[in-house]
């Protein structure tokens, strides 16, 4: 592992940015070299190919993928000190390590003969098409029924917040928790369909409490999230983030968790107050990086039409007050509806809300220039959602598509 820099000749010699910091590793491909001078020392029966550098300023080291073949998963990394150019041993992996990782994916059939230029022709052989032209939809019935009967990978968003499991029986009911996850893994199902390779599926759900029934037995907390993470992960996405939606801080007392303990204080009784939720962003698989995607988008107007204005949330912190309304018992804000579509899709794309409720994702949709697909069971939700699109859209209004319910009536009179 005595590798550096000093044994290897120069190759940039202008002032980059890690030139100005004095590193004596100053490119990616100087890392490169260094990585595969350690490991033509390790006499592997394998090729190794090498990932993308990148430079870890904080600590200031390289970062160089180890890969089992050119477009092949990695089994490993060089870390080299920037400074220095010596190789971190620590915090390199180990050539065993690596040894075991190749054999592992020989057995698995993770390592193929077949020529990496013919690979990389394979995924780029389908390039992006402009999307199908789409219209504002209102769908009543079951997701997972009537999604059934849109087009594949017409919808470039997905953003929902699933009921909250038997919170609220006059909400939601299901027959038992199986069965909720059930229909959510459905739904899931169909959105991975439904949604454009290498889009975004944004979820919003917490933990809900089950109230006791008695005095004999205690209350139950279910973690929601993360079993409908391990869902939406088995049926093809990619975990992208966890953004925590954070309340103000007496938004929680609602539910009564904590009020033993404020009063009494007694150990084991300790329970806080939640005034969170998750916002669990996936995209669905794909091979292609996002860069691709952007430069590739039909339309490159919308790229740039769709650009974030400073002030956008830096952090998965985010503190947005909750919404209530008398016409729906379990809301989220427009203005968390907003930085999800503002921040995962582009303008003019289609947006889907499998669980529509009252429309919120429609109205932030329509406020920034997107479409919407919005599919809600209880024909009461519908019925809001018909009415309050002719605010959204005015005229426009008459030109959505409603499946399993009536149409707009013409709204000219209004205007």
């Amino acid at each position: 592992m005595g590798w550096c820099l000093s044994i290897m000749p120069r190759l940039n010699s202008h002032k980059s940015v890690y030139g100005q910091r004095n590193y004596s590793v100053i490119s990616g491909s100087e890392a490169k070299m260094i990585a595969k001078g350690v490991v033509q020392t390790w006499d592997l029966d394998y090729t190794i190919a090498f990932g993308l550098p990148e430079v870890d300023d904080r600590y200031h080291i390289w970062h160089v993928p180890l890969l089992s073949d050119a477009f092949g998963p990695g089994v490993g990394e060089i870390v080299i000190d920037a400074n220095t150019g010596q190789i971190d041993g620590k915090r390199s992996t180990n050539v065993n390590t690596v040894r075991l990782r190749l054999d592992s994916l020989i057995k698995v059939g993770g390592l193929t003969d077949q020529p990496a230029v013919s690979r990389r022709n394979q995924n780029l052989k389908s390039p992006i098409v402009k999307p199908i032209d789409m219209r504002n939809i209102i769908i009543q019935g079951r997701s997972e029924i009537t999604l059934s009967e849109l087009p594949a990978q017409s919808i470039q968003l997905m953003f929902t917040s699933p009921p909250y499991f038997n919170a609220r029986p006059s909400y939601a009911d299901y027959c038992d928790y199986d069965d909720y996850l059930s229909e959510i893994r459905k739904v899931i199902r169909q959105v991975y369909r439904l949604l454009e390779d290498g889009r975004f599926a944004v979820i919003n759900s917490s933990p809900v409490l089950l109230r006791r029934t008695k005095r004999s037995e205690s209350s139950r907390r279910i973690a929601v999230p993360f079993d409908i993470h391990r869902i939406v992960i088995e049926e093809g996405f990619d975990f992208i983030d966890d953004i925590i939606w954070e309340k103000p801080e007496g938004a929680g007392w609602a539910t009564g968790r904590g009020r033993r303990f404020a009063a009494d204080r007694n150990p084991l009784q300790y329970k806080t107050v939640p005034i969170t939720e998750y916002v669990l962003v996936y995209r669905k698989r794909s091979s292609r990086l996002i860069d691709w995607h952007i430069r590739n988008h039909h339309n490159p107007q919308d790229v740039k039409d769709s650009r974030i204005e400073d002030g956008y949330f830096r952090t998965n912190i985010w503190k947005i007050k909750p919404a209530h309304s008398k016409l729906h018992p379990a809301v989220f804000p427009v203005e968390l509806a907003k930085k999800i579509i503002q921040y995962y899709s582009f303008k003019n794309d289609v947006v889907l809300d499998p669980y529509a409720g009252i429309g919120t994702v429609g109205e932030a949709a329509s406020l920034l220039g997107r479409k919407f697909v919005l599919s809600e069971l209880q024909e009461d939700y519908i019925n809001i959602i018909r009415a309050k699109s002719i605010g959204w859209l005015g005229r426009g209004a008459e030109d959505i598509q409603c499946i399993n319910c009536a149409p707009i009536s013409p709204v000219n009179s209004l205007f």
